[in-house]
Protein backbone atom coordinates (compact mmCIF):
# COMPACT_ATOMS: atom_id res chain seq x y z
CA UNK A 1 0.00 0.00 0.00
CA UNK A 2 1.66 3.67 -0.97
CA UNK A 3 1.74 6.09 1.86
CA UNK A 4 -1.10 7.73 0.32
CA UNK A 5 -3.50 5.19 0.71
CA UNK A 6 -2.34 4.30 4.64
CA UNK A 7 -5.74 6.10 5.65
CA UNK A 8 -7.66 3.62 4.02
CA UNK A 9 -9.46 0.65 5.65
CA UNK A 10 -10.58 -2.50 5.24
CA UNK A 11 -14.14 -3.08 3.47
CA UNK A 12 -16.34 -3.76 6.15
CA UNK A 13 -13.91 -2.14 8.83
CA UNK A 14 -14.74 1.30 10.30
CA UNK A 15 -13.68 3.60 12.78
CA UNK A 16 -16.12 5.98 15.15
CA UNK A 17 -15.78 8.81 14.95
CA UNK A 18 -17.34 11.25 18.52
CA UNK A 19 -20.90 11.33 17.70
CA UNK A 20 -21.49 8.27 16.80
CA UNK A 21 -18.95 6.98 19.18
CA UNK A 22 -21.15 8.68 21.93
CA UNK A 23 -24.52 7.50 20.42
CA UNK A 24 -23.11 4.19 20.67
CA UNK A 25 -21.89 4.50 24.01
CA UNK A 26 -25.20 5.36 25.60
CA UNK A 27 -26.84 2.61 23.78
CA UNK A 28 -24.39 0.48 25.46
CA UNK A 29 -24.80 1.80 28.67
CA UNK A 30 -28.79 1.60 28.70
CA UNK A 31 -29.03 -1.76 27.15
CA UNK A 32 -26.64 -3.33 29.83
CA UNK A 33 -28.64 -1.13 32.44
CA UNK A 34 -31.93 -3.02 31.04
CA UNK A 35 -30.39 -6.13 30.97
CA UNK A 36 -29.21 -5.93 34.85
CA UNK A 37 -32.57 -4.70 35.76
CA UNK A 38 -33.91 -8.18 34.87
CA UNK A 39 -31.43 -9.82 36.80
CA UNK A 40 -28.64 -10.37 33.52
CA UNK A 41 -24.92 -10.69 34.64
CA UNK A 42 -22.39 -8.83 32.50
CA UNK A 43 -19.50 -11.37 31.45
CA UNK A 44 -16.92 -9.99 29.36
CA UNK A 45 -14.58 -12.84 27.26
CA UNK A 46 -11.17 -13.12 25.60
CA UNK A 47 -11.34 -11.73 22.20
CA UNK A 48 -8.83 -14.55 21.28
CA UNK A 49 -8.36 -18.14 22.31
CA UNK A 50 -7.94 -21.56 21.08
CA UNK A 51 -10.15 -22.52 17.89
CA UNK A 52 -11.16 -25.97 19.63
CA UNK A 53 -12.79 -24.05 22.37
CA UNK A 54 -13.82 -20.76 20.44
CA UNK A 55 -16.53 -23.53 17.93
CA UNK A 56 -17.42 -25.60 20.39
CA UNK A 57 -21.16 -26.51 19.24
CA UNK A 58 -21.49 -23.96 16.90
CA UNK A 59 -22.24 -24.10 12.84
CA UNK A 60 -20.24 -24.41 9.70
CA UNK A 61 -21.07 -20.96 8.72
CA UNK A 62 -19.67 -19.77 12.36
CA UNK A 63 -16.36 -21.62 11.39
CA UNK A 64 -15.97 -19.73 7.79
CA UNK A 65 -16.33 -16.33 9.64
CA UNK A 66 -13.91 -16.57 12.02
CA UNK A 67 -10.75 -15.13 11.58
CA UNK A 68 -7.71 -17.89 12.37
CA UNK A 69 -3.80 -17.47 13.48
CA UNK A 70 -1.54 -19.57 15.29
CA UNK A 71 -0.31 -19.19 18.73
CA UNK A 72 3.56 -18.20 19.11
CA UNK A 73 3.68 -19.11 22.25
CA UNK A 74 1.68 -22.95 22.09
CA UNK A 75 1.77 -23.41 18.17
CA UNK A 76 -1.65 -23.92 18.51
CA UNK A 77 -4.28 -22.48 16.30
CA UNK A 78 -6.25 -19.54 18.00
CA UNK A 79 -9.31 -17.77 16.39
CA UNK A 80 -10.59 -14.35 16.96
CA UNK A 81 -14.05 -14.27 18.35
CA UNK A 82 -16.75 -14.07 15.70
CA UNK A 83 -19.68 -15.00 18.04
CA UNK A 84 -19.38 -14.73 22.04
CA UNK A 85 -22.61 -17.18 22.56
CA UNK A 86 -20.32 -20.11 23.09
CA UNK A 87 -18.28 -18.67 25.10
CA UNK A 88 -20.75 -17.49 27.43
CA UNK A 89 -22.07 -21.15 26.85
CA UNK A 90 -18.81 -22.54 28.42
CA UNK A 91 -18.80 -19.51 31.37
CA UNK A 92 -22.24 -20.94 32.97
CA UNK A 93 -21.35 -24.46 32.12
CA UNK A 94 -17.54 -24.55 33.69
CA UNK A 95 -16.80 -21.63 35.39
CA UNK A 96 -19.91 -20.87 37.55
CA UNK A 97 -20.96 -24.05 38.01
CA UNK A 98 -24.57 -23.38 39.56
CA UNK A 99 -27.31 -25.40 39.33
CA UNK A 100 -30.34 -23.37 39.09
CA UNK A 101 -31.05 -21.26 36.50
CA UNK A 102 -28.28 -18.51 34.96
CA UNK A 103 -28.27 -15.14 33.25
CA UNK A 104 -26.17 -13.83 31.18
CA UNK A 105 -25.13 -10.47 29.32
CA UNK A 106 -22.32 -8.71 27.41
CA UNK A 107 -21.31 -5.80 25.26
CA UNK A 108 -18.50 -6.32 23.00
CA UNK A 109 -16.49 -6.46 19.32
CA UNK A 110 -16.51 -9.49 17.40
CA UNK A 111 -15.02 -10.16 13.88
CA UNK A 112 -15.96 -11.76 11.26
CA UNK A 113 -14.02 -12.75 7.80
CA UNK A 114 -16.75 -12.00 5.28
CA UNK A 115 -19.45 -9.29 6.53
CA UNK A 116 -22.88 -10.61 6.88
CA UNK A 117 -24.56 -9.28 4.03
CA UNK A 118 -25.11 -5.95 2.50
CA UNK A 119 -23.44 -3.14 4.35
CA UNK A 120 -23.20 -5.06 7.52
CA UNK A 121 -19.90 -4.62 9.63
CA UNK A 122 -17.65 -7.05 9.67
CA UNK A 123 -16.52 -5.56 12.93
CA UNK A 124 -19.79 -5.62 14.92
CA UNK A 125 -20.71 -5.04 18.43
CA UNK A 126 -22.73 -7.54 19.60
CA UNK A 127 -24.87 -6.93 22.47
CA UNK A 128 -27.07 -9.87 23.96
CA UNK A 129 -28.59 -12.02 26.71
CA UNK A 130 -27.82 -15.77 27.49
CA UNK A 131 -30.78 -17.86 29.89
CA UNK A 132 -29.44 -21.44 30.96
CA UNK A 133 -30.41 -23.70 33.36
CA UNK A 134 -34.50 -24.14 32.46
CA UNK A 135 -36.05 -26.16 29.74
CA UNK A 136 -39.39 -24.59 30.06
CA UNK A 137 -41.23 -22.02 27.52
CA UNK A 138 -40.33 -19.52 30.49
CA UNK A 139 -36.91 -18.44 29.92
CA UNK A 140 -38.10 -18.29 25.97
CA UNK A 141 -41.04 -15.96 26.61
CA UNK A 142 -38.51 -14.16 29.65
CA UNK A 143 -35.75 -13.77 26.28
CA UNK A 144 -38.25 -12.77 23.97
CA UNK A 145 -39.57 -10.67 25.52
CA UNK A 146 -36.26 -8.84 26.69
CA UNK A 147 -35.69 -8.30 23.20
CA UNK A 148 -38.01 -6.45 22.35
CA UNK A 149 -37.93 -4.61 25.41
CA UNK A 150 -34.05 -4.18 24.08
CA UNK A 151 -35.30 -2.78 21.01
CA UNK A 152 -37.88 -0.10 22.36
CA UNK A 153 -34.94 1.02 24.77
CA UNK A 154 -32.84 1.21 21.71
CA UNK A 155 -35.48 3.29 19.83
CA UNK A 156 -36.10 1.05 16.93
CA UNK A 157 -39.65 1.62 15.92
CA UNK A 158 -42.04 -0.12 14.38
CA UNK A 159 -40.80 -3.86 15.63
CA UNK A 160 -42.54 -6.70 14.01
CA UNK A 161 -41.04 -10.16 15.54
CA UNK A 162 -41.30 -13.70 13.62
CA UNK A 163 -41.21 -16.76 15.41
CA UNK A 164 -40.06 -20.21 14.37
CA UNK A 165 -39.11 -23.96 15.22
CA UNK A 166 -36.21 -26.11 13.95
CA UNK A 167 -37.20 -28.69 16.03
CA UNK A 168 -40.48 -29.59 13.96
CA UNK A 169 -38.89 -30.19 10.72
CA UNK A 170 -36.14 -32.17 12.01
CA UNK A 171 -38.78 -34.83 13.71
CA UNK A 172 -40.82 -34.90 10.62
CA UNK A 173 -37.42 -35.55 8.54
CA UNK A 174 -36.53 -38.03 11.96
CA UNK A 175 -39.82 -39.52 11.03
CA UNK A 176 -39.54 -39.92 7.51
CA UNK A 177 -36.51 -41.32 7.62
CA UNK A 178 -34.47 -39.48 4.50
CA UNK A 179 -30.64 -40.18 4.01
CA UNK A 180 -28.30 -37.63 4.95
CA UNK A 181 -27.56 -36.66 0.97
CA UNK A 182 -31.44 -36.00 0.41
CA UNK A 183 -32.04 -34.02 3.65
CA UNK A 184 -29.19 -31.97 3.01
CA UNK A 185 -30.78 -30.90 -0.78
CA UNK A 186 -33.91 -30.81 0.94
CA UNK A 187 -32.94 -28.34 3.42
CA UNK A 188 -31.08 -26.23 0.81
CA UNK A 189 -34.35 -26.20 -1.62
CA UNK A 190 -36.19 -24.86 1.97
CA UNK A 191 -34.13 -22.31 2.79
CA UNK A 192 -34.26 -20.86 -0.77
CA UNK A 193 -38.30 -21.97 -0.69
CA UNK A 194 -37.61 -23.52 -3.98
CA UNK A 195 -41.35 -25.32 -3.61
CA UNK A 196 -41.27 -27.30 -6.67
CA UNK A 197 -37.52 -28.64 -6.10
CA UNK A 198 -39.17 -29.58 -2.33
CA UNK A 199 -42.18 -31.34 -3.63
CA UNK A 200 -39.63 -33.13 -6.43
CA UNK A 201 -37.05 -34.59 -3.65
CA UNK A 202 -40.08 -34.99 -1.17
CA UNK A 203 -41.83 -37.40 -3.85
CA UNK A 204 -38.75 -39.39 -4.33
CA UNK A 205 -37.50 -40.25 -1.33
CA UNK A 206 -40.33 -40.24 1.50
CA UNK A 207 -42.82 -43.68 0.75
CA UNK A 208 -45.17 -42.17 3.63
CA UNK A 209 -47.66 -40.15 2.24
CA UNK A 210 -48.78 -38.44 5.16
CA UNK A 211 -45.33 -37.57 6.52
CA UNK A 212 -44.84 -36.48 2.76
CA UNK A 213 -47.49 -33.87 2.89
CA UNK A 214 -46.63 -32.24 6.09
CA UNK A 215 -43.03 -31.75 5.00
CA UNK A 216 -45.00 -30.02 1.81
CA UNK A 217 -47.00 -28.10 3.98
CA UNK A 218 -44.32 -27.18 6.69
CA UNK A 219 -42.56 -25.29 3.97
CA UNK A 220 -45.15 -23.02 2.96
CA UNK A 221 -46.22 -22.15 6.58
CA UNK A 222 -45.29 -18.17 6.83
CA UNK A 223 -47.21 -15.37 7.91
CA UNK A 224 -49.46 -14.50 10.34
CA UNK A 225 -51.94 -17.26 10.16
CA UNK A 226 -49.43 -19.88 9.91
CA UNK A 227 -49.69 -21.06 13.64
CA UNK A 228 -53.12 -21.47 13.24
CA UNK A 229 -53.42 -23.61 9.80
CA UNK A 230 -50.06 -25.34 11.36
CA UNK A 231 -52.28 -27.22 14.01
CA UNK A 232 -54.74 -28.21 11.29
CA UNK A 233 -51.29 -29.63 9.25
CA UNK A 234 -50.23 -31.56 12.34
CA UNK A 235 -53.65 -32.90 13.70
CA UNK A 236 -51.94 -36.78 12.30
CA UNK A 237 -48.07 -35.68 12.79
CA UNK A 238 -45.77 -37.94 15.38
CA UNK A 239 -45.95 -37.25 18.98
CA UNK A 240 -42.46 -35.40 18.36
CA UNK A 241 -43.90 -32.90 16.94
CA UNK A 242 -47.06 -32.13 18.06
CA UNK A 243 -45.23 -31.19 21.45
CA UNK A 244 -43.05 -28.75 19.56
CA UNK A 245 -45.86 -26.97 18.19
CA UNK A 246 -47.24 -26.94 21.31
CA UNK A 247 -44.00 -25.52 22.93
CA UNK A 248 -44.61 -22.62 19.81
CA UNK A 249 -48.42 -22.29 20.72
CA UNK A 250 -47.22 -21.43 24.98
CA UNK A 251 -44.75 -18.75 23.60
CA UNK A 252 -46.88 -17.23 21.64
CA UNK A 253 -49.63 -17.16 24.44
CA UNK A 254 -47.10 -16.09 26.71
CA UNK A 255 -45.79 -13.18 24.66
CA UNK A 256 -48.72 -11.91 23.44
CA UNK A 257 -49.65 -11.36 27.10
CA UNK A 258 -46.90 -9.81 27.98
CA UNK A 259 -46.41 -7.32 25.33
CA UNK A 260 -49.58 -7.33 23.57
CA UNK A 261 -48.89 -4.36 21.37
CA UNK A 262 -45.78 -6.27 19.46
CA UNK A 263 -46.89 -7.71 15.66
CA UNK A 264 -46.35 -11.70 15.76
CA UNK A 265 -46.14 -13.71 12.34
CA UNK A 266 -44.35 -16.95 12.19
CA UNK A 267 -42.24 -18.73 9.44
CA UNK A 268 -42.25 -22.90 10.18
CA UNK A 269 -39.42 -23.11 7.25
CA UNK A 270 -37.39 -20.83 8.88
CA UNK A 271 -34.38 -22.58 9.30
CA UNK A 272 -31.88 -20.66 10.38
CA UNK A 273 -28.74 -22.27 12.49
CA UNK A 274 -30.42 -25.28 12.25
CA UNK A 275 -27.34 -27.03 12.84
CA UNK A 276 -26.91 -25.02 15.82
CA UNK A 277 -30.65 -24.07 17.50
CA UNK A 278 -32.59 -27.19 18.92
CA UNK A 279 -35.86 -25.41 19.34
CA UNK A 280 -37.64 -21.78 18.85
CA UNK A 281 -35.98 -19.26 17.19
CA UNK A 282 -37.03 -15.95 16.39
CA UNK A 283 -36.44 -12.98 14.66
CA UNK A 284 -37.12 -8.87 15.13
CA UNK A 285 -37.81 -7.08 12.06
CA UNK A 286 -38.56 -3.50 11.31
CA UNK A 287 -39.42 -1.51 7.95
CA UNK A 288 -36.96 0.03 5.98
CA UNK A 289 -34.07 -2.94 6.70
CA UNK A 290 -33.79 -5.83 4.97
CA UNK A 291 -32.37 -8.48 7.22
CA UNK A 292 -33.13 -8.95 11.86
CA UNK A 293 -32.61 -6.11 13.52
CA UNK A 294 -31.80 -8.90 16.34
CA UNK A 295 -32.14 -12.82 16.47
CA UNK A 296 -31.88 -15.89 18.74
CA UNK A 297 -33.20 -19.09 19.74
CA UNK A 298 -32.62 -22.07 22.05
CA UNK A 299 -29.74 -24.08 22.21
CA UNK A 300 -29.62 -26.66 24.42
CA UNK A 301 -27.18 -28.46 25.55
CA UNK A 302 -24.06 -26.46 23.96
CA UNK A 303 -22.44 -26.95 27.58
CA UNK A 304 -22.28 -30.60 27.25
CA UNK A 305 -18.41 -30.77 25.83
CA UNK A 306 -17.59 -28.37 28.96
CA UNK A 307 -19.07 -31.44 31.44
CA UNK A 308 -22.21 -29.97 31.66
CA UNK A 309 -25.52 -30.23 29.49
CA UNK A 310 -27.62 -27.20 29.89
CA UNK A 311 -30.77 -25.96 28.18
CA UNK A 312 -30.43 -22.47 26.73
CA UNK A 313 -31.87 -19.78 25.06
CA UNK A 314 -30.29 -16.55 23.78
CA UNK A 315 -30.83 -13.50 21.72
CA UNK A 316 -28.24 -10.61 20.41
CA UNK A 317 -28.14 -7.72 18.00
CA UNK A 318 -25.70 -5.27 16.42
CA UNK A 319 -24.66 -2.11 18.81
CA UNK A 320 -24.07 -0.28 15.17
CA UNK A 321 -27.30 -1.16 13.72
CA UNK A 322 -29.22 -0.50 16.65
CA UNK A 323 -27.50 3.15 16.88
CA UNK A 324 -28.09 3.40 13.00
CA UNK A 325 -31.76 3.04 13.19
CA UNK A 326 -32.72 4.49 16.48
CA UNK A 327 -35.51 7.10 16.34
CA UNK A 328 -34.23 8.63 19.33
CA UNK A 329 -32.23 11.77 19.47
CA UNK A 330 -28.96 11.69 21.68
CA UNK A 331 -28.08 15.19 22.40
CA UNK A 332 -24.51 16.40 23.42
CA UNK A 333 -24.46 17.31 27.26
CA UNK A 334 -22.49 21.22 26.47
CA UNK A 335 -19.55 22.20 28.79
CA UNK A 336 -17.77 24.61 30.71
CA UNK A 337 -14.96 26.16 29.58
CA UNK A 338 -12.34 26.93 32.04
CA UNK A 339 -9.03 28.81 32.24
CA UNK A 340 -6.05 27.19 32.49
CA UNK A 341 -3.76 28.11 35.90
CA UNK A 342 -2.27 26.85 39.03
CA UNK A 343 -4.91 28.74 41.12
CA UNK A 344 -6.08 26.38 44.43
CA UNK A 345 -8.87 27.96 44.42
CA UNK A 346 -9.48 27.37 40.02
CA UNK A 347 -8.75 24.05 40.32
CA UNK A 348 -11.07 23.30 43.47
CA UNK A 349 -14.02 24.28 41.61
CA UNK A 350 -13.15 22.56 38.28
CA UNK A 351 -13.17 19.59 40.93
CA UNK A 352 -16.29 20.45 42.37
CA UNK A 353 -18.19 21.24 38.93
CA UNK A 354 -16.66 17.58 37.32
CA UNK A 355 -17.84 15.84 40.70
CA UNK A 356 -21.56 17.17 40.43
CA UNK A 357 -21.90 15.95 36.67
CA UNK A 358 -20.07 18.96 34.45
CA UNK A 359 -18.45 18.77 31.97
CA UNK A 360 -15.42 21.20 32.77
CA UNK A 361 -13.10 22.02 29.52
CA UNK A 362 -9.14 23.19 30.30
CA UNK A 363 -8.70 26.03 27.79
CA UNK A 364 -4.59 25.55 27.30
CA UNK A 365 -4.73 28.35 24.43
CA UNK A 366 -5.57 30.97 26.84
CA UNK A 367 -8.56 33.04 24.89
CA UNK A 368 -11.22 31.74 27.05
CA UNK A 369 -13.71 33.09 25.41
CA UNK A 370 -16.85 32.27 23.34
CA UNK A 371 -15.83 31.62 20.66
CA UNK A 372 -13.12 28.89 22.03
CA UNK A 373 -16.22 27.34 23.88
CA UNK A 374 -18.29 26.95 20.98
CA UNK A 375 -15.91 25.13 18.93
CA UNK A 376 -15.06 22.99 22.01
CA UNK A 377 -19.33 22.31 22.49
CA UNK A 378 -19.40 24.13 25.68
CA UNK A 379 -21.96 26.70 26.24
CA UNK A 380 -20.56 28.71 29.74
CA UNK A 381 -17.48 30.09 30.62
CA UNK A 382 -16.19 29.45 33.96
CA UNK A 383 -14.87 33.60 35.02
CA UNK A 384 -13.46 35.14 37.92
CA UNK A 385 -15.95 37.86 39.23
CA UNK A 386 -15.97 39.65 42.40
CA UNK A 387 -12.79 37.62 44.04
CA UNK A 388 -15.02 34.61 43.15
CA UNK A 389 -15.03 31.96 40.18
CA UNK A 390 -18.62 31.52 38.57
CA UNK A 391 -19.97 30.48 35.86
CA UNK A 392 -21.56 32.04 33.14
CA UNK A 393 -23.96 31.81 29.97
CA UNK A 394 -22.69 33.43 27.14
Amino acid sequence: MSSANTWLLPDGVEEILPEEARKLENLRREILDLYRGWGYELVITPLIEFLDSLLVGSSHDLDLHTFKLIDQLSGQLMGIRADITPQAARIDAHRLNRDGPVRLCYADSVLHTLPRGIQTSRAPIRVGAEFYGHAGVECDIEVICLMYAMLQQAGVENIHLVLGHVGIFRSLLESAGMNPESEETLFDAVQRKAYGEVDQLLAESVDDAGLREMLAGLVRLSGDEALELAQEEFAGAPAAVKAELGELLAIDAGVRKRVPAVPLSYDLCELRGYQYHTGIVFAAYTPGYGRAVAKGGRYDNIGAVFGRARPATGFDSDLKTLARLTGREFRRQPGILAPDGDCDELRETVEKLRASGEIVVTDVSGACDAAAARELHCDRLLLRRGGKWLVEKF
